[in-house]
């Protein structure tokens, strides 16, 4: 059943996303500073199996941090994506020219089915007030044996996370290797290889998730 336009619980999703669009649009001329988000980029691009890869979408993609660790690693092929944030998406165009990067909300791709062979969400997930829908839009857009690569933190603890998380933010679905197992399944993912990951403050999971359709 969908909620009437006007009701509580979407003004409350709408409230969140214009929220975190607003919060990230400030950051976004400074967010390429942070030594944490470029290393995390390169390392999750170095984690990335690209054998029989032709297209990737990149779902938070922000400045493009990821799809451009990924062109570093050699990929040449057709690039995607996706952001809530105008002003992230601006700075992502200065330096990937020739990628399609578009606003929209990642429970809702204007993009059509079958059409990528990886995906990839870095510290993006815990920003979505509906992940279940946004994994499963990962399961529409990929092509029969595509996968998807996730990046997020492990065990958060909000006193000490480096820069305050949006109100309303949760990382509990995917703080461990078992909650992030248990909530990509709903949308017939299956987590295949992991890699844990830290700059010496933050502590992240890499995951790879392979999809079976039949699920």
């Amino acid at each position: 059943m969908t909620e009437p336009h006007d009701s509580p619980a979407r003004a409350t999703v709408e409230d969140h996303l214009l929220m975190v669009r607003e919060r990230f649009d400030g950051r976004a001329p400074t967010y390429d500073d942070s030594a944490m988000h470029r290393a995390l980029a390169s390392a999750v691009a170095t984690f990335v199996d690209l054998e029989g890869v032709e297209a990737v979408l990149d779902i938070a993609t922000g400045t493009g941090l990821v799809l451009r660790a990924l062109h570093d690693r050699g990929f040449t092929g057709p690039i995607t994506g996706v952001d809530l944030s105008p002003g992230m998406l601006d700075e992502a165009r200065r330096h990937l020219p020739d990628a399609d990067l578009l606003a929209a909300d990642a429970t809702s791709l204007p993009l059509p089915d079958t059409s990528f062979d990886l995906v990839t969400c870095v510290t993006g997930l815990q920003l979505f007030p509906h992940p279940d829908a946004a994994i499963s839009e990962w399961a529409r857009v990929l092509r029969t044996g595509g996968r998807a690569v996730t990046a997020t933190f492990l065990g958060v603890d909000p006193t000490r996370h480096r820069a305050a998380p949006p109100p309303g933010t949760d990382h509990s679905a995917f703080d461990s290797v078992e909650h992030l197992a248990e909530t990509v399944a709903r949308a017939g993912f299956r987590v295949a290889r992991t890699q844990t990951w830290t700059d010496g403050a933050d502590e992240l999971l890499i995951a790879e998730l392979s999809y079976d359709a039949g699920s």
